[in-house]
């Protein structure tokens, strides 16, 4: 019955739910994006094949992340990569590595126990961005730590997607298929670089002779939407594509300039991801191997506290900064519903379970982080540093 139900309709619906939502998010002091992603859930029959639904969701996380890629020059990117290496081969192991050997423990064969690695490893950087923005703590001492693994978490993760698309589509995956996927990212890189040293070097200039706000607003999104379509066009992730053609229009005057123009299109469209989100997660019927949920959920948040609390020890960050670090990463979004989608059967469900519930509790530690950091270590003089928030 849904096929008939208008996509327009269905789309203002949407709006309107988003609208209410966000009333009631301020009102019970509860964080929106967990209503959204229910609200999701709750219309997944009609709303999973929205056409609109889908096309403002991907504009809006495209549109986040570029407005990220604008506070990261070449130069700052370069010093924060050399100090995240090994926090993100540290996350790897933990979430990654040690929930597939659960996995394989229960009796998942090594494939299946992958898949479930898989699903585990990255936080949301939707999520967990949002909350950043969302809570102002864009400019605390911990956010270029957590961004910076992000951005890791970026980069590996299509490299998972890639390897379990491989095996399952020919049922083998060769070392020259993960050269191949590296020397992409290399190379959409350098392409962002290129561009922004020499195409867009004076492109604020550009920017100052328009004075039509519209146009400004086609060309800034062209460009993001545009560089996140390539990066899925060579099978990489439209997050890091507008990531990186944010980078690539960092070396300008005042980004302050884009952000502005962005800003407003952003904050619509954005909450339209995560009600998508909502509708992608397939809970089935039943509950498959329980127990295995629950050991997930417990050792996945714990390893994302441990990354934050060793990582962020080996990043510079304080005790008390790394342990917030840690309990501001535990979401998990939507590299898992991405890899998610490639199982079938037990596996398929028990990971839409395991998203639905790390996404709730993760969103839960993030609100929680500072006040549990400020009862272990105490309160002390607020730190901050030099990053703004997209759009301020």
């Amino acid at each position: 019955m849904h096929s008939d139900f208008p996509i327009l309709l269905g789309a203002g619906l949407v709006l309107l739910g988003i609208f209410y939502l966000g009333i009631l998010s301020l009102k019970i002091n509860f964080p929106s994006v967990i209503l959204y992603i229910l609200f999701g859930i709750v219309l997944a029959d009609v709303l999973s094949d929205n056409e609109i639904l889908h096309f403002a969701s991907e504009i809006g996380i495209v549109l986040l992340f570029f407005l990220l890629g604008l506070e990261f020059n070449v130069k700052r990117l370069g010093g924060i990569a050399k100090k995240i290496w090994s926090s993100g081969l540290l996350d790897v192991g933990l979430s990654l590595g040690v929930a597939m050997l659960f996995a394989f423990l229960f009796g998942m064969d090594w494939f299946s126990a992958f898949i479930v690695g898989g699903i585990t490893y990255a936080t949301s950087s939707s999520i967990t961005a949002k909350l950043l923005d969302d809570k102002s703590r864009m400019a605390n001492a911990e956010t270029e730590f957590i961004l910076a693994l992000l951005i890791f978490e970026d980069l590996i993760a299509p490299i998972i997607v890639a390897v379990i698309l491989g095996i399952h589509t020919s049922g083998e995956f060769h070392t020259s298929d993960i050269v191949l996927l590296f020397g992409k990212i290399i190379g959409l890189a350098l392409l962002a670089i290129l561009l922004g040293k020499t195409v867009f070097k004076k492109f604020e200039e550009l920017l100052i002779k328009i004075d039509d706000e519209d146009i400004k607003i086609v060309l800034l999104i062209g460009l993001s939407v545009s560089f996140g379509g390539l990066a899925m066009l060579l099978g990489l992730s439209e997050v890091l594509g507008a990531f990186l053609a944010g980078m690539m229009l960092s070396e300008i005057g005042k980004i302050e300039r884009v952000e502005h123009t962005v800003s407003p299109v952003r904050d619509l469209m954005l909450p339209t991801f995560f009600v998508y989100f909502g509708t992608t997660i397939q809970l089935g019927n039943g509950l498959p191997l329980p127990w295995l949920i629950v050991v997930l959920i417990i050792w996945s948040m714990i390893a994302k506290i441990l990354v934050g609390i060793i990582g962020g020890r080996w990043y510079g960050l304080s005790k008390k900064v790394s342990l917030r670090a840690g309990l501001s990463i535990c979401a998990r979004g939507e590299f898992s519903v991405v890899i998610a989608s490639v199982a079938t059967g037990t596996v398929k469900i028990l990971g839409g379970i395991y998203i639905l519930i790390a996404a709730f509790i993760g969103m839960i530690l993030f609100d929680q982080a500072p006040k549990i950091a400020n009862k272990i270590y105490g309160k002390g003089k607020k730190q901050s540093r030099n990053l703004k928030v997209p759009g301020s």
